[in-house]
């Protein structure tokens, strides 16, 4: 572990793996247009989004997708590590209310660039809604 309580990149093995569960509130959606400022209808308007495909409001798949960054941020490989990249493939919408469950699972350690590759997925009631894969920069017990 680093001195912040991270994993350094040497504690690291394919397979370790971790989760942060949340339930989504009107008011999250509601911050996260102000911060973002995507006030796209389909997040913030119930009578325009009922005659959309989704026959209602929606998450922002941003938020849902921000739920992976405090995963890794927070569990693993944890603090003191920096987000380099991020794919992701969003599969179903998630609605006020839901409780989405992200998880990380180590897929591949490069030691020698400080690197860790990570397999991303949200899920809601057992659902893929979200999947992708996270490269994070790693702190080092030999720095």
């Amino acid at each position: 572990m680093n001195k912040v309580g991270g994993y350094n990149v040497e504690d690291l093995q394919a397979g370790m793996t971790a989760s942060v569960s949340k339930t989504v509130t009107e008011a999250d959606i509601l911050m996260f247009a102000g911060v973002s400022t995507d006030i796209n209808p389909a997040h913030l308007n119930e009578e325009y989004a009922k005659d959309t495909q989704f026959g209602g409001r929606i998450a922002h798949g941003m938020l849902s997708a921000s739920f992976i960054s405090a995963v890794l941020a927070n569990k693993l490989p944890g603090p003191g590590t920096i987000y380099l990249g991020q794919t992701l493939k969003f599969k179903a919408p998630v609605r006020i209310g839901d409780t989405v469950t992200a998880t990380v699972t180590v897929k591949e350690v490069v030691p020698e660039k400080k690197r860790c590759v990570l397999d991303s997925v949200c899920t809601v009631n057992g659902k893929t809604v979200i999947e992708g894969e996270s490269t994070m920069y790693c702190t080092s017990a030999k720095d």
